[in-house]
């Protein structure tokens, strides 16, 4: 059997980037079990309320939903159990300093595979206000009308 390479992605947080100013983004394993490995190659998980913690040196993924396994056994999993991130201890120190600023916080924005291993991006991450995500829609929105703008008058010329 060939080796896997590459980069597969699993799920997205979308709304996390609508929801948080990204200050910073770290790639993590993850420690899973075998029944939440194939529920993942099936391309089935959540990470809509899922966030990250530092607690006692250790940092953990909490709330992301990996459905159970459908031909598991009594081995499977719980579908939101807590599970430990793998990263290098001078990130989790840099991460304890960080996540302790007042608005800080760790939200994971993607789970993919990567040359066969499941990963995680967490990011380190700052709450927007109210006003910050409506602005953010009206730049997005504002260029979206330059962009068709500019691809009209193109269209104008060619003809």
């Amino acid at each position: 059997m060939a080796k896997e390479t590459g980069r597969k992605l699993i799920a997205q947080n979308k709304k996390a980037r609508h929801d948080y100013h990204i200050l910073d983004t770290y790639e993590c394993g993850l420690v899973l079990t075998g029944t939440e490995v194939k529920s993942l190659r099936q391309g089935r998980a959540s990470l809509v309320d899922g966030f990250a913690q530092v607690d006692r040196g250790e940092a953990w993924l909490h709330n992301v939903h990996i459905p159970e396994y459908s031909q598991g056994t009594w081995t499977n999993h719980s579908a939101r159990r807590r599970r430990k991130l793998l990263l290098h201890r001078a990130e989790i120190d840099k991460l304890i300093g960080k996540t302790q600023e007042t608005g800080h916080t760790l939200v994971p924005l993607a789970l993919y595979f990567k040359d066969g291993r499941a990963k995680v991006e967490v990011a380190l991450a700052k709450g927007k206000k109210e006003y910050d995500k409506r602005q953010t829609l009206r730049e997005k929105q504002d260029r979206r009308e330059a962009e068709r703008a500019i691809s009209a008058v193109r269209r104008r010329q060619r003809a």
